[in-house]
């Protein structure tokens, strides 16, 4: 058992608008993360700084002898609910006297030089494994007492670390929040197009069905009604092809009927004049059938020319010259005329094999459906920015003479001139015929504009 395959799965709207919210919303967030954890950097970097000021104008302003006895460093107490690195950071002091003697030494800070003439801020490596520890000098008053703060570099980087991460992990934590809320809201905005792809969905057109106005949705409205409207175009192209498929079975139901009746008169016993006459009448039959059979297939090749060929600059005067130089000589042998009256130039943008197909439709007609001795004349011109072309015949005033039968009908023909026409944004019509004539269909399409 063959089953049928699954048609691919197409990507949701819903999910792209996602993805492209989320992805700018992140660079947003990206940006923001980065801006707080410089900023808790600087803020961590300041705070040390400002508590080794604060430790060594707190030390040049208690009073002491000039020998103060260096007891044991007390430990720090470890506090509960502390990072690991703890805030309570390992601050050293050094106090020296004006000679240089180090009179105070706490902390676990390799000793400074009192040569190191620096004061305020600066980065010292101590020790011998050269550690960088962050430090600050400063002389009392009277210059008798110098003092140095220090702490160690990297535990006041783990502190600055600590707070940048304190300031952006809220941050982290919400992104995941924010993504299902926005998931979310985006389902609940698209809900109507979901509705309306819905709708759509379940539409039957052969059955007259059409889109609901009950989008109340100004996006929606253009759509819904540019949708029903071509709904609407296609149910009434579809009911022009059942009237000209109609009307080409009737065409060919005749022809081909009498083809098969005389056929079967051929295998009787016929005397020479009826033979004669049923094979005339089985040409005739054929030529009739044939004429409908071009006609279907001109009107095959106007639907195609119109989908793959660009629209082109063609001039009707040259082309209206040609299609009457070529059929000069079948009006001729019919005692008929057949003659142009045309501008030197008549330009127009169309399909050139379409227009010709036109053009010869008409001319045709005239031949076949007018009594010997017409007077046939193809003319063209200008009126109001649209260019016209018209065949014109006086075989009405010779209804006294014997018309030959017509092989066809106009009605098909006619069709595809019309068709011709709308495809080209012109029209196709009968004006009133000027004296002498007494027929005219006219072709009227848009001037093209020539640079």
């Amino acid at each position: 058992m063959n089953l049928a395959a699954k048609p691919p799965r197409l990507p949701q709207l819903r999910t792209r608008l996602l993805v492209w919210i989320l992805g700018a919303l992140v660079v947003v967030w990206a940006s923001f993360v980065y801006w707080a954890y410089q900023t808790g950097i600087e803020e961590a970097d300041e705070l040390t700084d400002g508590h080794l000021a604060g430790v060594a104008a707190l030390v040049l302003n208690i009073p002491y002898s000039a020998q103060i006895p260096a007891g044991l460093p007390t430990e720090r107490v470890p506090l509960p609910g502390l990072h690991a690195h703890d805030y309570q950071q390992s601050m050293s002091l050094q106090v020296w006297t004006a000679d240089g003697d180090l009179v105070l030494n706490v902390g676990s800070a390799p000793r400074l030089h009192f040569a190191d003439g620096r004061s305020g801020f600066f980065d010292a490596q101590l020790g011998p494994k050269h550690e960088v520890w962050r430090t600050f000098t400063q002389w009392n008053t009277e210059h008798t007492r110098k003092v140095a703060v220090l702490v160690n570099l990297q535990e006041r980087d783990d502190l600055a670390d600590d707070i940048a991460g304190q300031m952006i992990l809220p941050g982290l934590w919400l992104l995941p929040v924010v993504t299902l809320v926005l998931g979310l809201t985006i389902r609940a905005g698209l809900k109507p197009l979901t509705q309306l792809s819905s709708d759509v969905e379940q539409l039957e057109p052969e059955q007259g069905q059409r889109l609901s106005t009950g989008h109340n949705w100004q996006e929606f409205r253009a759509v819904t009604l540019a949708f029903n409207s071509l709904l609407d175009r296609n149910d009434e192209a579809m009911e022009r092809e059942r009237t000209l498929a109609n009307q080409v079975a009737h065409e060919l139901r005749t022809p081909l009927a009498s083809i098969s009746l005389h056929a079967q008169s051929l295998q009787g016993g016929l005397d020479p004049a009826q033979q004669a006459q049923a094979v005339q009448r089985l040409h005739a039959d054929a030529l009739r059938a044939g004429h409908v059979l071009n006609q279907i297939l001109a009107l095959a090749r106007s639907n195609r020319v119109a989908l793959t060929e660009q629209a082109a600059p063609v001039d009707l005067a040259q082309l209206a010259r040609s299609m009457v130089a070529e059929y000069a000589q079948a009006a001729w042998r019919r005692g008929s005329s057949v003659a142009v009256e045309m501008p030197e130039q008549l330009w127009v943008k169309g399909h050139a094999v379409l227009l010709e197909v036109a053009l010869r439709n008409l001319v045709e007609n005239a031949l076949r459906h007018t009594p010997e001795g017409t007077q046939i004349e193809v003319q063209g011109g200008i009126d109001g920015g649209q260019c016209w072309l018209q065949v014109c015949d006086d075989g009405g005033r010779l209804k006294e003479k014997a018309a030959p039968e017509p092989v066809d009908s106009l009605q098909l023909g006619h069709q595809i001139v019309q068709r011709i026409m709308a495809l080209h944004g012109g029209a196709f019509g009968q004006p009133e015929a000027l004296a002498p004539y007494t027929t005219c269909y006219r072709l009227s399409m848009p001037l093209a504009q020539m640079a």
